[in-house]
Parts: structure tokens; sequence; C-alpha cells
């Protein structure tokens, strides 16, 4: 069985991913810049917004990078915390919501 590591972010992998696909990686980095720039929502509240995605998505790296970035934004750690919290309210909302899937196939199976 394959031991399962996620590698640490590195100068040396940013390269090499560079290397392998150099258009793809800079319009990548483009939006990235252009995304997390201030525009209507401030850096600090798209950073917010970037720390409760990954948490639903759940990679470390966005979680690492994204915490990171919301601190240099000036976001308290209540504020990172408020955030994971509302994460992960909607990831448990979704399977409330699609409880009524559920309750639909239920009714059907009843009235066979």
């Amino acid at each position: 069985m394959a031991d399962i590591s996620m590698p640490k972010a590195s100068a040396a992998l940013a390269a090499r991913r560079h290397a392998l696909a150099p258009g793809p990686d800079d319009a990548f980095l483009a939006l990235s810049k252009a995304v997390f720039a201030d525009g209507a929502l401030d850096k600090r509240t798209k950073q917010l917004i970037a720390v409760a995605v990954a948490h639903v998505t759940q990679c470390p790296w966005c979680i690492e990078g994204h915490v990171r970035g919301a601190k240099r934004a000036g976001a308290t750690n209540e504020q990172i915390m408020e955030a994971i919290w509302v994460a992960a309210e909607m990831r448990a909302g979704a399977a409330y919501g699609h409880a009524n899937k559920a309750l639909a196939v239920l009714d059907e199976i009843d009235g066979e």
C-alpha cells in the first residue's frame, strides 16, 4: 500500500510545476493575483472567504496559505475561526438539506 504524504510547498516544486506547463501556471498565478487584489471586497475579506472554502474543500495547502494570507491582510484569530465555523455550518447544511432527497425516496418506497 502506498504511503500517502503531502509534500510541503517549495520553490523547487513550484519551479518544476512551471517548467512542465508554463502557460497554465502563469495564467493561474495571474488569476490568483487578480482575484485577491482589493476590489469590491478588501483583501482581508477575500482571504477569510478563502479560509472558509479551503476548509470545505479540505485542501491542507490552501488552509495553510490562506490562514497566513488572512493574517497578513489583518484578520484576527477570532475572524479566522469564525470563517471556519461558517464553512462547517455550510458543509453540514448541505447534508441537512439533502435529507429531503432521502425523505422523498422513503415516501416512494413506502408508497409501493
